[in-house]
């Protein structure tokens, strides 16, 4: 998740209370929450008193008289900064503390009063699940409340998440975020004011063999079957005539995980595909279409001379990534609303492109948050499995929930039979045989430090180093 604080505003305070500036928190480049200084301290104080000062990071001090602008420029930037760290620390970023503050400010920044609601998520089939809930639920109620809708098991519930998505003319779905612990779902959607904006129900995991536990249930089979299908009829997964046929004919019989099976070997399976976007690689300028799966990114970038090449970045062979956000200066008039400007949002990976060679590659997208998603999660995933780990888990239902569930289970509807695949579809030349090969033996930090700003820094604990001779 990508923080910033890029503004501050000056506001009215309640029942003829001086004015104060307030401060507004940005998550991947739209509005959270917008709190005072006084706020963030009390968070401040209050994980120093759970963590101790020496893992909380510094925060800038009191100032006995009225700030100046230049002064209360200097705040906001090292507030940012405060946030940033907080955020990128483990256990303060996931602390209740950390999360909760978020929650709290978020809804009293909507101005949405903790009520009873319906809330309607959607599969990847198209299917609605209505859920009646709280305003003040947070993510994980949400996701039991649909899993206890659909009938699927708590040991499940874990390799399934909620997905912020914005439906695009054709139909499909363009990924804006995972959603996640420190926000409102109900009110994170119906703060945007646009009805293209949603939340689906998607498996969260990459690793196919997971596919296996999520089949022994019937719901956990239901729901994969679906996403299968979805991805197909979008074009994620790659089908030519004879795959079609055998998919169709398993669909017609039902046979639901011979069709998972099958849909295994194809192209793309598990695939994240995101809007087209633009790279610096191999050139700048150039314009890509990226999609994240496999413990990779795959480009299909479209060269200057409109020759389109097919390459992948192993996330192992990335030795860290940095998200970045700009705001254009805002030339309107004096006093127009803050915030309105559109934010740049860039991804920037040092890669390992052969023996010794690190070269920084540079992704600007909107989608740029949900692509640094996508390389924490593969992360996260591969350094469970090289421990040992599962990412089997009982999925833990709150002990005092408020949550209002229905008596009713909703089943999963089976889609509609596929259409025909793409007739126009043809294998692309190879970016690059060498992405996806290289390896790291004793490769010190880049020094290329104007590349990419600071604002968002991931290191990458599943980055390899092996020998020369696997070179």
């Amino acid at each position: 998740m990508h923080f910033s604080i890029p503004e501050t505003e000056t506001r009215a305070g309640d029942g003829g209370a001086p004015a104060y500036v307030a401060y507004n928190i940005h998550v991947n480049g739209v509005l959270h929450c917008r709190v005072r200084y006084s706020q963030l301290l009390g968070l401040h104080e209050q994980l120093r008193k759970e963590y101790g000062a020496n893992v909380v990071p510094a925060f800038p001090p009191k100032k006995i008289f009225t700030l100046t602008p230049a002064e209360v420029e200097q705040r906001r930037e090292q507030l940012e900064k405060y946030m940033q760290a907080v955020r990128q620390d483990p256990t303060l970023g996931g602390s209740e503390t950390f999360n909760s503050f978020l929650r709290k400010a978020q809804q009293e920044t909507q101005q949405i009063p903790t009520e009873e609601v319906l809330l309607e998520v959607l599969l990847s089939n198209g299917q609605k699940v209505k859920v009646t809930i709280l305003t003040s639920d947070q993510t994980e109620d949400v996701l039991e409340a649909v899993a206890s809708k659909l009938d699927l098991p708590d040991d499940l519930v874990g390799y399934f998440s909620l997905f912020l998505v914005r439906e695009t003319k054709d139909g499909a779905f363009s990924f804006v975020r995972k959603l996640q612990e420190f926000e409102l779902p109900y009110v994170s959607v119906t703060s945007l004011h646009n009805p293209e904006f949603q939340i689906i129900l998607r498996k969260s995991y990459w690793d196919s063999a997971y596919d296996d536990d999520v089949m022994e249930h019937r719901v956990g089979l239901n729901l994969l079957y679906a996403q299968t299908v979805s991805d197909i009829e979008h074009g994620w997964i790659l089908v030519n005539k004879e795959q079609h046929r055998q998919l169709k004919s398993l669909q017609e019989k039902v046979s639901k995980k011979e069709f998972i099976r099958l849909a295994q070997t194809l192209k793309y399976y598990g695939y994240l595909k995101f809007d087209p976007c633009v790279t610096d690689f191999p050139e700048k300028g150039c314009h890509v279409v990226v999609s994240a799966g496999n413990n990779e990114l795959n480009f299909q970038v479209r060269l200057p001379n409109e020759q389109i090449k097919e390459g992948s970045f192993k996330v192992t062979r990335m030795r860290c990534w940095r998200v970045t956000s700009s705001v254009p200066m805002n030339n309107g008039p004096s006093g127009s609303s803050p915030g309105k400007s559109e934010v740049k949002l860039e991804l920037a990976f040092e890669y390992l492109m052969s023996k010794d060679r690190l070269q920084w590659v540079t992704i600007t997208s909107p989608q740029a948050i949900m692509l640094s998603i996508c390389l924490q999660s593969m992360v996260d995933e591969l350094m469970v499995k090289k421990s040992g780990g599962s990412i089997r888990k009982m999925f833990r239902r709150r002990v005092n929930g408020a949550l209002r569930r229905s008596d009713s289970q909703q089943a999963v509807k089976s889609p509609p039979l596929l259409d025909s695949p793409d007739a126009s579809w043809e294998p692309m030349a190879k970016l690059s045989s060498k992405l996806t090969s290289v390896s790291l033996r004793g490769i010190s930090h880049s020094s290329s430090a104007n590349d990419v700003g600071a604002n968002d820094f991931h290191g990458n604990y599943a980055f390899e180093g092996i020998g020369d001779e696997d070179l």
